[in-house]
């Protein structure tokens, strides 16, 4: 288990409260999910709109990339990232050659090209706002929080998918995928003191699972497989954190989500996280800590922001 800090109480009755009035300071979350991050744009597109800037940033994987441009960018970062994603092609992110160890399927060259495209600073210390990003240390698979240092090889080892890119030697240690061990970072959001959790999360992994006979094939059973383990580690982390501090879980309306390669339908996953996580923004109420969303993916077709009419489910109060 893992030791909380210190949280202030609150008041017996508060009044409900939104989003402008979670309490101080406030993490936004970004998790994993590769081409499923362009669902993250659209969220950011709802809070930019909604006049939010957090407190701090923790991002996994391609969360960490996102997350480091809306660091860098606060207030603006969600139309240079809808620019970037809907022009965004397999081949510029899975790049085939020759690496230099056979330590992964494709080279980080890809990657790189978009971190030197992001008008990102060389180091994290200089990101306007607070940032870590989580990486796994493959020795012992205990998670490493990347808050400090050269910023480049922070965002490839949080992103470096194991067997398919390359790892990244650190400090004297070699990091992979923060998502392994922590797809949804809330835990560091935690520890990192944080007061409230925004939860930017995409897959159907971070959504409520529907019960589902999976075909009998071998790479069926697999996907299934692990769909379910994640899903469980990141219900296990929200749980545990919610229960100290208000956890607030934007929806992104999206029930078919394409294969991690097809980078094609990024435009309709920003579009509808857009709209129906501004819709619930507009109706969140705060009441103290608990997990706060919405009990069923919504399965509006994707178009504009609009005004809404779903409510929040305020879990755990």
């Amino acid at each position: 288990m893992t030791e909380m800090p210190h949280v202030r109480p609150w008041p017996e009755n508060p009044e409900p409260l939104g989003l402008r009035a979670l309490p101080r300071p406030v993490a936004v979350v970004v998790g994993a999910g590769g081409v499923l991050g362009a669902a993250h744009v659209g969220i950011g597109y709802a809070l930019e709109r909604r006049g939010f800037v957090p407190d701090m940033i923790i991002g996994t994987s391609v969360g960490a990339l996102n997350g480091a441009i809306a660091a860098a960018h606060p207030e603006e970062a969600a139309p240079w990232l809808d620019h970037v994603w809907t022009r965004l092609r397999r081949r510029e992110v899975y790049s085939l050659g020759h690496p230099s160890s056979r330590a992964s399927v494709f080279t980080d060259r890809g990657l790189r090209r978009l971190i030197s495209r992001a008008r990102l600073p060389s180091r994290i210390e200089q990101l306007a706002v607070p940032f870590t990003a989580v990486a796994m240390d493959l020795t012992t698979g205990a998670p490493v929080l990347l808050d400090r240092g050269d910023l480049e090889s922070a965002l490839l080892a949080s992103a470096a998918i194991p067997g398919m890119l390359p790892p990244v030697e650190r400090d004297g240690r070699t990091l992979v995928d923060g998502g392994v061990v922590a797809y949804v970072p809330v835990l560091a959001a935690l520890q990192a003191g944080a007061a409230s959790v925004v939860v930017v999360a995409a897959g159907p992994e971070s959504s409520p699972l529907r019960p589902v006979e999976p075909r009998p094939r071998a790479g069926a059973i697999a996907a299934r497989a692990g769909l379910l383990l994640l899903h469980h580690q990141i219900e296990r982390d929200l749980q545990e954190v919610s229960g100290h501090i208000p956890t607030v879980v934007l929806p992104t309306g999206i029930d078919t989500w394409p294969a991690p390669w097809d980078f094609r339908h990024s435009q309709r996953l920003i579009s509808t996280a857009c709209r129906t996580a501004g819709r619930f923004l507009d109706e969140l109420r705060i009441s103290g800590p608990g997990l706060y969303r919405v009990a069923d993916p919504c399965t509006t077709s994707a178009g504009p922001c609009g005004p809404s009419t779903s409510s929040p489910v305020e879990a755990g109060l």
